[in-house]
């Protein structure tokens, strides 16, 4: 190690840090004080000159990766100083290793270090005395980061957890409020984006076919129009200078729940302070809030929309949509995907699908033959009939609503309810009237514990029932309510007679195909359907005959 007390002249580095993390917003921490107050320190150092001014302005002192660090260590390194000057030990880092390994380093390279409030100089005797609370100051700066980066996680944790947006950028089709930053508004032009590209989806484009679309429309992707507005938004999915929309760019859109008012945060994290790397977390710690902000699209069609993601719905060759029945069509035995093929016949093209199993190999499934033009008519009178059938159900159930409530099983379960919830509370009283015997000593141990166990047995029973009884009085609720939401998405359709792709996909989960052109279809909300249905029918079971009219009486 060279001598420093031997050298007269010193070409200084002055090395400024501000951090967010740290929390110094302060004026005195500030780049331009720390500045004034190094530069006037070195006004009584004449021995001292500045070779060059080194800072890192939003940057944490944990790790030693900052350019104004680097560019300090390279002047060390290459010799064009022998002294580096800072205002305290704690600007030029908050890692104890790290911080050491550095301090080694400038020692090694006969480099004079200055930390002016911490009153320590290497080329005096003060500072040779103070060496012995260097490691000590190092660790207590490195032990304050990691109480503030705790802090700062639990207070986004907090945040998280009530659902408000934590993140730098907001997703497109939403801002961050101007009155409230970790609230998202709705941004009306890219709304309507987001909103074409679900339509587009549900009339049957594909992912690819919709990002060419908006290519062609000359709509600015995510990236490029956050940058539009003024944003400094750099993207890890940028692959040329002009960021265009892409299948990936749609498919993440098609697939967030942000749109209907889920805010999911959380995905990725840091193990510790000490590493910058984001890691990704399981689903299982994801932070999910819904109804955190305004949605864009219907929690109906993001359902649909998910439901095609999950599905085989490639496009035809030289065709820009899906075909109508394309990822709702299965053979009936197999379960397999039907086959849509072209038969030409005088002149003329004929349509018709087939099971693709059989077209692989004829030995392991039958044909399953139908033509489109048959399946489309057989669908629409499926459909139709369907649609009757629920204004039915619908009519049903507002009779049954109108009837006073003492007579419906609703209002049965009901009192149920009520009768074990006190039993519960009865129980729960006995079990602390015992606990008082036990300690008025009105009871041993081996009695207060026999009491104990009986109570807390009984308790649990009547926790398991009123659990179950509730469940079947919401679902009795849910069945038979006349304003279901059910009821109402099939409602909306009863007047459309075409049937359109963005049709099918809403009302119908698949279709069933058996031999003899006959089919089965299997319309959404199907569990709904028949707890309705089974509402009803059980209703009916209870009362006269002429109690009430049957499904087609009440219309």
């Amino acid at each position: 190690m060279k001598n420093l007390t031997a050298q007269a002249v010193y070409d200084a580095d002055i090395y400024l840090r501000l951090s967010d993390d740290d929390g110094d917003k302060p004026e005195s921490n500030s780049i331009k004080n720390q500045r004034e107050f190094i530069t006037e320190f070195l006004k009584s150092m004449p021995g001292i000159r500045i070779h060059a001014e080194r800072k890192d302005d939003g940057f944490s002192g944990v790790d030693f990766f900052r350019p104004g660090i680097q560019e300090v260590l390279q002047d060390v390194r290459s010799g064009a100083v022998n002294c580096v000057v800072v205002k305290d030990l704690s600007r030029l880092g908050r890692n104890y290793i790290e911080t050491g390994k550095v301090l080694q380093e400038f020692a090694d390279h006969g480099v004079r270090f200055i930390a002016i409030n911490d009153g320590y100089d290497t080329a005096n005797a003060q500072g040779q005395t103070s060496t012995i609370l260097l490691p000590i100051k190092n660790l207590m700066n490195d032990s304050y980061s990691r109480d503030i980066s705790v802090k700062i996680r639990s207070h986004l944790e907090v945040k998280k957890r009530k659902g408000q947006f934590v993140g730098a950028f907001a997703a497109y089709g939403y801002l961050k409020s101007p009155h409230d930053k970790n609230q998202l508004v709705v941004d009306d032009y890219a709304a309507e984006v987001v909103r074409d590209i679900f339509r587009w989806k549900l009339e049957g484009m594909s992912q690819q076919g919709i990002a060419d679309r908006l290519n062609a429309d000359g709509v600015l992707s995510p990236s490029e129009y956050k940058r539009s507005l003024g944003m400094k938004y750099i993207s890890g999915f940028k692959s040329n200078p002009q960021a265009k929309w892409s299948a990936v760019a749609v498919g993440r859109i098609l697939k967030n729940p942000l749109y209907i008012g889920v805010m999911v945060q959380g995905k990725t994290g840091r193990p510790n302070y000490k590493i910058k790397k984001l890691m990704e977390k399981p689903e299982d710690e994801w932070i999910s809030v819904s109804g955190a902000h305004e949605p864009i699209i219907s929690e109906v069609d993001f359902r649909t929309v998910s439901g095609l993601l999950c599905r085989d719905t490639r496009i035809a060759v030289q065709k820009k949509t899906v075909y109508p029945f394309s990822g709702l069509l299965f053979c009936a035995d197999c379960k397999q995907n039907m086959i849509r093929k072209t038969v030409p016949a005088g002149g003329k093209k004929y349509f018709y699908y087939s099971c693709s199993t059989n077209r692989a190999d004829k030995t392991a499934c039958t044909t399953h033959n139908i033509s489109e033009a048959l399946l489309m008519d057989a669908v629409r009178d499926c459909i139709h009939t369907h649609m009757e059938t629920v204004l039915n159900i619908e009519k049903t159930l507002q009779f049954i609503a109108a009837l006073p409530a003492e007579d419906t099983e609703a209002r049965k379960i009901d009192r149920q309810l009520e009768k074990l919830k006190a039993d519960y509370e009865q129980a729960m009283r006995f079990k602390m009237s015992a606990y008082e015997k036990f300690v008025d000593h009105l009871l041993n141990e081996d009695e207060f514990k026999q009491y104990q166990r009986i109570y807390t047995e009984k308790c649990e029973a009547i926790a398991v029932a009123i659990s179950k009884r509730q469940e079947e009085l919401d679902a009795i609720v849910q069945a038979g309510s006349p304003q279901g939401e059910w009821i109402a998405h099939f409602k909306s359709f009863r007047h459309v007679d075409v049937m359109e792709r963005k049709i099918l996909v809403k009302i119908i989960d698949r279709i069933y195909v058996y031999e003899g052109n006959r089919i089965e279809i299997i319309f959404k909300y199907q569990n709904e359907y028949r707890a309705a249905t089974a509402y009803i029918e059980q209703y009916m079971e209870r009362q006269a005959p002429q109690a009430a009219p049957t499904v087609k009486e009440a219309v």
